[in-house]
């Protein structure tokens, strides 16, 4: 499904207090960027917001950075920020470009939420699961960070799994099939609006956590 264009989108986001414009200079310097030392957690493909914004209200020991692609999916998360929230700062980037964003080893856990299950074998290197984006994640990843991933489509949670247990960059922690119903995983969920809406209709959320490991 095409998203639809909001032209007033682009000037909204510039004029926001959250979101980070030319983001690409902070590399480095994001703890200077919150003014503080807090550890910085990374949600890619952040939609509509709910996720991150809940963190970062509960956390406030931690600072939290969203990042979204597109920015008519932005727009919403921005709109629904009722006010300036200290330790959240919102990006309108691509994820291929994490490593232009982040200084190796500056970020402490990255969130991946019901992303783009890109179905296709020929797309499976788009799959932000996927040792393209592994290797991304490890880079910017502090020594033992830790990576999260939430989704209802059993292939692509296969598929993943599959791509860390072979990868070099990282370990599996733990995994569920059905986090609603894993009391240990489930302690402390944050649903986003996808998990919501799927879980409603009844289709299992699989999760799983896997650690940056040193390199074999």
């Amino acid at each position: 499904m095409r998203l639809r264009n909001i032209p007033r989108a682009d000037e909204v986001l510039k004029e926001n207090e959250n979101v980070v414009n030319n983001p690409q200079k902070r590399k480095g310097k994001w703890k200077k960027e919150f003014g503080n030392e807090n550890p910085i957690e990374v949600e890619i493909g952040m939609g509509k917001g709910r996720f991150i914004l809940t963190h970062a209200s509960k956390n406030p020991d931690k600072n939290y950075i969203g990042i979204e692609r597109y920015s008519s999916v932005l727009l919403r998360g921005v709109e629904s920020i009722e006010e300036y929230v200290e330790n959240l700062r919102l990006l309108c980037q691509n994820a291929v470009e994490l490593e232009e964003l982040f200084e190796k080893e500056e970020i402490d856990r990255i969130y991946l939420n019901f992303s783009d299950p890109w179905p296709k074998k020929r797309h499976a290197r788009r799959r932000l699961t996927s040792r393209e984006f592994l290797k991304r994640y490890y880079c910017i990843l502090r020594e033992e960070g830790e990576l999260e991933f939430k989704t209802d489509n059993r292939d692509l949670f296969e598929f993943s799994l599959e791509e860390i247990k072979e990868s070099k960059e990282f370990e599996l922690l733990e995994h569920t099939f059905d986090l609603h119903n894993n009391e240990e995983m489930n302690q402390g969920n944050v649903m986003t609006e996808y998990e919501e809406k799927f879980s409603a209709k009844g289709n299992p959320i699989h999760k799983l956590i896997a650690r940056k490991t040193a390199l074999k």
